[in-house]
């Protein structure tokens, strides 16, 4: 089969490399999956890097958020009261080191779900893992309630657009930030109450006078560093600071007075944990995400739907911060 396999760590582009491999087995509790579409997430750039807190040993396939049907079972695997068998269209979530970039990926039995049939190919692949994301956060973490006002950054992106949709599938007033007109433009697509272009105006003031100076109950950050010291200063009284991650490159460090003086809460959200841990509350939230997208109220967006040759390019756009939504790699090209 071909793979997309990273065989020393760098930058996207300088370090992967598309070889033909033999198809994984699975093991007991696993299953495989022949992938037609795999969506890229950070953590891929990420694990490139070496900057993951999950490092896959090398050589590995990249991407976690797949889209295809059941090639294989392991031993002792029963899927039949899931409604699942070989052949079934799935969306599943990679582990390991055979991802998606591959024809074929491994994952565990209990981190594959049934496909919604109301999304194409590259929606299908782009469903879990951002709104998986979005869900732990917003649902499980931070109670996010109708009537609330959310604050997204990195709005435009793959977690957080799935963040704006959430939210206001919650009922929630939504704030998107991003950086630039085109952006910008996207997140008002989405939906988004307001936007707030940071090339152009301060977050903080924005948020304060859209709120008569109460701020924003919850904040959704990916980004971290100057975003994360923004939410801060215009976060409201017992208000909600979710921490997704360090997209942005710096991880800071905060004297604790200021949220005991604030009255505000800081929640990690780290959804890597919940796959290995507790794959029941993994199965609650893709059946109600899977939900929400039957009945219209969220979609993922796509940025892109590359084909397969064009991965690295693919990843390392993700890394340079030039994407827009979900970069989706269509692995049958015949797909796109």
């Amino acid at each position: 089969m071909r793979a997309w396999h990273v065989e020393s760590l760098g930058a996207p582009n300088d370090v992967m490399r598309l070889v033909e491999t033999p198809a994984p087995r699975p093991g007991p509790g696993q299953v495989t999956v022949r992938v037609a579409a795999c969506a890229l997430g950070f953590p891929d750039v990420l694990m490139c890097r070496a900057g993951y807190q999950h490092q896959p040993a090398l050589p590995f396939s990249p991407g976690a958020e797949i889209y295809g049907e059941i090639a294989e079972t392991g031993p002792g695997v029963e899927l039949g009261e899931r409604g699942l068998a070989p052949g079934s269209q799935v969306i599943a979530l990679g582990v390991g080191l055979h991802g998606g970039l591959a024809d074929v990926a491994l994952t565990d039995a209990s981190l594959v779900f049934q496909a919604p049939e109301c999304l194409d190919v590259a929606e299908s692949a782009a469903l879990v893992g951002a709104y998986l994301t979005g869900w732990l956060a917003l649902t499980r973490s931070a109670r996010l309630r109708a009537g609330e006002v959310l604050l997204v950054h990195a709005a435009a992106g793959g977690v957080g657009s799935a963040a704006v949709q959430l939210g206001l599938a919650a009922g929630a007033t939504v704030i998107g930030v991003t950086r630039g007109e085109r952006k910008a433009a996207v997140v008002r697509e989405l939906g988004a109450h307001h936007v707030i272009d940071r090339e152009r105006e301060s977050v903080i003031d924005v948020v304060h006078q859209l709120t008569d100076g109460r701020g924003a109950d919850v904040a959704f950050d990916p980004v971290g560093g100057p975003s994360w010291l923004e939410s801060t200063k215009c976060v409201a009284f017992e208000g909600r600071l979710v921490l997704i991650g360090f997209a942005g490159g710096e991880v800071l460090s905060q004297k604790l007075n200021h949220p005991l003086v604030k009255n505000y809460s800081i929640i990690g959200v780290n959804s890597g944990l919940y796959t290995a841990r507790h794959p029941e509350i993994v199965g609650q939230a893709v059946a109600e995400i899977s939900d929400l997208a039957v009945r219209g109220a969220i979609r993922p967006l796509i940025g892109e739907r590359v084909p397969f040759a064009n991965a690295p390019r693919a990843l390392q756009d993700l890394d340079d911060g030039v994407t827009v939504g979900r970069m989706v790699v269509m692995v049958d090209d015949s797909a796109i």
